[in-house]
């Protein structure tokens, strides 16, 4: 990442932090929480289609770094630091394991594996009597020193995991993630282990989520496997489209307009489903590269004519 680009991302980062500072109404705090949680997953799930995959097993992680968080707090009493770091460490834990036997398929059939993960493990959560079965886990509160400002360390923790995840995508791991992506018998060629790399990608993809599950519970207090059913992975794929994906601000932008959206169909009654499913559509017809490819063509087409214009005047000069 060269300094330009670092030093705009902190800007970026602190006047978000300094926004979500100023606002005292309990909902618009939770709003821009769910946000920046919903940017994070969402950067997750692009940060593993730089290995070619589309994880759907997304949900899981963040639903096992929400369940670890919970648990660690509420039953083994553990700090609040510690625990969110352990879901974390579980979903990447998990991730590994998910990873090294089935990243040995590709595409589609990685993606079903995904799906039908996502449901097995949510459907574990509503047979185990300790994690609350069906009606889930309360109690899950942030500490008390942070319990007013929870929202600033949301955005300001997602912010610093969205910026690492860039940074690895631009260090030379990430470009072997990408010439995986590209052409994984090049990669193989040159003597690095193309399968223990794309299990890699995921576990670092599953820390993310698992984070990001964690400030989950703790934005919440209260979780249940209904929270991470496959169309939790579904609204990520929305943001991530909906944004863009070849820039990693596209899913930030797709994850807040979305996510507004959302709770302004509320007041609608409802059909977010159905909401973002539209989304998806429309953005595949009318802008296939999303918010940020739209944003770029503008851009080239705006300097294109600038110097068309420019080039002319001087001819009739």
């Amino acid at each position: 990442m060269d300094k330009k680009t670092l030093s705009g991302s902190f800007v970026a980062l602190a006047v978000a932090m300094a926004l979500a500072m100023l606002l005292k109404d309990g909902y618009s705090a939770n709003l821009m929480a769910w946000m920046a949680i919903a940017a994070l997953i969402a950067s997750g799930l692009r940060f593993v289609t730089l290995i070619g995959e589309l994880n759907f097993a997304a949900a899981a992680f963040v639903g096992l770094g929400a369940y670890a968080s919970g648990y660690s707090l509420t039953i083994l009493e553990l700090p609040f630091a510690v625990s969110l770091i352990c879901g974390g460490l579980f979903a990447a834990l998990i991730g590994v394991a998910f990873g090294y036997v089935t990243l040995k398929t590709k595409g589609p059939y990685f993606l079903l594996i995904g799906f039908a993960f996502t449901e097995v493990i949510r459907l574990i959560y509503t047979r185990i009597d300790v994690l609350g079965g069906n009606s889930g886990m309360i109690g899950i509160f942030p500490p008390d020193f942070l319990w007013e400002r929870f929202t600033v360390f949301a955005v300001g923790l997602s912010g610093v995991l969205i910026m690492l995840m860039y940074a690895i995508e631009k260090s030379y791991l990430g470009k072997c993630f990408i010439g995986i992506r590209d052409n994984d018998q090049v990669v193989l060629s040159v003597g690095i282990n193309v399968h223990m790399t794309k299990v890699l990608c995921l576990s670092i993809g599953a820390f993310v989520s698992g984070i990001a599950g964690g400030l989950t519970a703790f934005v919440n207090n209260v979780i249940s496997p209904a929270d991470f059913s496959f169309l939790l992975s579904t609204f990520a794929l929305a943001y991530l489209k909906v944004g863009g994906e070849d820039h990693p601000i596209g899913p930030i932008a797709g994850a807040v307009m979305l996510v507004y959206l959302s709770s302004v169909s509320l007041s609608f009654g409802g059909g977010d489903h159905i909401f973002y499913g539209i989304a998806i559509i429309l953005t595949l017809l009318v802008m296939p590269k999303g918010l940020f490819g739209l944003l770029e063509h503008l851009k080239t087409s705006r300097k294109t004519s600038s110097t068309v214009q420019q080039s002319t005047r001087e001819s009739q000069i």
